[in-house]
């Protein structure tokens, strides 16, 4: 399985021709390789994680070949898709990572994306983590293809149709201005996450172009590549970075088949006003 947030540019095509490929991180365990968390059962608030990936040969990996410029992506959602962080563990030379995460009460689902040296493919493991204190869901936002973030304003073009490969652009702007001066962030001008509703499973998404290519101009667009293995509904997480800051904006999207798309846009314009924002390569 080709099961990752999209590091392969190579593999979209594969993808793309059919619907059977399973998205990533609905295992802990594949290939031989196994999330192991310091503990699964956490408390609320601001707290220390510690986690290895333990290799076929039953030893902690210290060896990763580097994707988006770090060894490891980590990420980290509430199962009702609220509370979405993408942070970047340090390892130790024993093949101990550490960060922290904000958590709030809940069920939450974790996340690496890895590329282990010596395997052919990344992989993205994933491990339920349970929060302890009073748990209240929240709905999904609604579908939308506006979130604000302060000043600014993020807007979704483009569909994710059922095995498809399909593109997905961004437009940031702040106070009504496109913005043009993106900062690259992990060796693009966005980095972003796709997560099923109902199994928070992983998605395949990869950046088209990158800074310093020639082409890809730093905003106010920011083009990726996605491929939804099913019909259904999915959370976006678009991680960018402008004025020094990283920021996240997050949309509701539910797929359309390619005939579909034309009324997929009407559909959109009546849910401008819910950008539903809460909050993620």
């Amino acid at each position: 399985m080709k099961n990752h947030s999209g590091h392969h540019h190579t593999d979209h095509d594969s993808h793309g021709s059919h619907g059977a490929a399973l998205p990533g991180g609905l295992s802990v365990s594949q290939d031989g390789y196994t999330l192991e968390l310091d503990s699964t059962i956490r408390t609320a608030g601001v707290q220390p994680v510690g986690f290895r990936v333990i290799g076929p040969d039953g030893r902690a990996v210290t060896e990763f070949v580097p994707e988006h410029e770090k060894e490891l992506h980590f990420i980290a959602v509430r199962r009702d898709t609220s509370g979405f962080q993408h942070v970047h563990p340090v390892r130790d030379e024993k093949g101990t990572w550490s960060t922290e995460l904000a958590l709030e009460p809940g069920d939450w689902r974790f996340f690496t994306d890895i590329h282990p040296a010596g395997h052919d493919e990344t992989l993205t493991l994933g491990i339920d983590v349970a929060v302890a204190g009073p748990y209240e869901p929240r709905p999904l936002p609604e579908a939308t293809r506006t979130t604000r973030l302060g000043a600014y304003t993020v807007t979704l073009d483009g569909d994710l149709v059922p095995g498809e490969a399909s593109e997905l652009t961004l437009t940031v702007s702040r106070d009504g201005r496109p913005v043009t001066d993106l900062q690259p962030y992990l060796a693009a001008y966005g980095h972003l996450v796709a997560l099923r509703v109902g199994d928070l499973g992983y998605l395949h998404v990869h950046p088209e172009g990158h800074p310093g290519d020639g082409t890809t101009a730093p905003g106010p667009e920011i083009a990726f590549m996605a491929v939804a293995p099913s019909a259904g509904t999915y959370r976006l997480y678009l991680d960018f970075q402008h004025d020094g800051v990283v920021r996240t904006a997050d949309f509701t999207v539910r797929t359309a088949s390619a005939a579909a798309a034309p009324a997929h846009e009407g559909h959109h314009d009546g849910h401008q006003a819910h950008h539903g924002h809460h909050a993620h390569h």
